[in-house]
């Protein structure tokens, strides 16, 4: 099968719908959580969770279809949403269930999910005629949307489930809130950047080319997402090297609480940080891959 053009697209759309989708479905997200609390109706709980875990995710595939509107066909994107979403989280979850636990978990976490959403990207990709660093990164984009989509439903079901089996909804939404507002900067970024590198490096005839940019893209990718997974437990060392006195007080097998909430407020310190700069790198990363020329032939 031959790779198409999106020129067969007829489909028009307008501007502007990403942030008024998103907008509204905060306000749509608020209200079903405030009925759910009121009526406490358990039928909501599937509303809410996929609500809140589409939300996100799906305001960034309207923003790629207005950026990418005449150079890549929309139901190749929405067949790059869905797909990535569920073959992401099942090849994701069948390959991490052959890791052990260890510090390197977060390097095969990161290695296996950017490769499975990868895979994905190639096989839509290919569909994609004229393929450019910019075209790379919209389409990675919308494949790292379809996974964090899915995956944030996941989470926010095992949140809800106490261990008595009841619905605890407020860490659902916490859940929800967070995931939601890290989505852009998380898998959407990541997936974007090696996008970005594999469409740059391919061949004026639309062949993939798998050169040390894509295999630099590649570690580049899976070191901040193991980066980024890995925060919690480098944030908590780092708080407690920072409080030596911490130390001394669990020497003694005991931790006074004016220790605790000093160890804890520099752990929240060097969590936010840490993930402000692999966001920062992420986006340093994604604007050099995008803006790489094709090579010749």
């Amino acid at each position: 099968m031959q790779p198409t053009t999106s020129q067969s697209t007829v489909i028009t759309t307008g501007r502007g719908w990403w942030w008024k989708t998103l907008v509204l479905g905060v306000l749509l997200w608020a209200v079903t959580a405030a009925v759910t609390f009121g009526t406490q109706n358990s039928n909501l709980i599937p509303t809410v969770i996929l609500l809140g875990s589409f939300l996100v995710p799906f305001s960034v595939v309207l923003f790629v279809v207005e950026k990418a509107h005449g150079s890549i066909d929309i139901m190749l994107l929405l067949a790059a949403f869905f797909f990535g979403g569920i073959f992401g989280v099942l090849g994701a979850s069948i390959l991490e269930s052959h890791l052990s636990p260890s510090l390197w978990i977060y390097v095969g976490v990161g290695a296996i999910e950017e490769a499975v959403k990868i895979a994905v990207f190639l096989v839509v990709g290919a569909r994609v005629a004229e393929k450019t660093g910019l075209k790379g990164a919209l389409l990675g984009a919308t494949v790292g949307a379809g996974f964090a989509a899915f995956e944030s439903a996941g989470y926010a079901f095992n949140a809800s489930l106490t261990r008595l089996g009841q619905i605890d909804l407020n860490a659902l939404l916490q859940t929800e809130a967070v995931r939601g507002l890290l989505t852009p900067v998380g898998h959407v970024l990541w997936t974007a950047i090696l996008g970005a590198a594999i469409f740059g490096a391919a061949s004026a005839a639309g062949k993939y080319r798998f050169t040390g940019g894509v295999v630099l893209a590649y570690l580049t990718v899976v070191a901040l997402h193991a980066l980024w997974d890995s925060m919690g437990f480098i944030s908590a060392y780092l708080a407690l090297k920072v409080t030596g006195g911490v130390h001394y007080e669990l020497a003694y097998g005991q931790l006074l609480p004016v220790a605790s909430d000093n160890a804890s407020t520099w752990s929240t310190v060097f969590y936010v940080g840490g993930l402000i700069v692999i966001s920062v790198l992420g986006v340093l990363a994604l604007r050099h891959w995008s803006r790489v020329r094709r090579p010749v032939g």
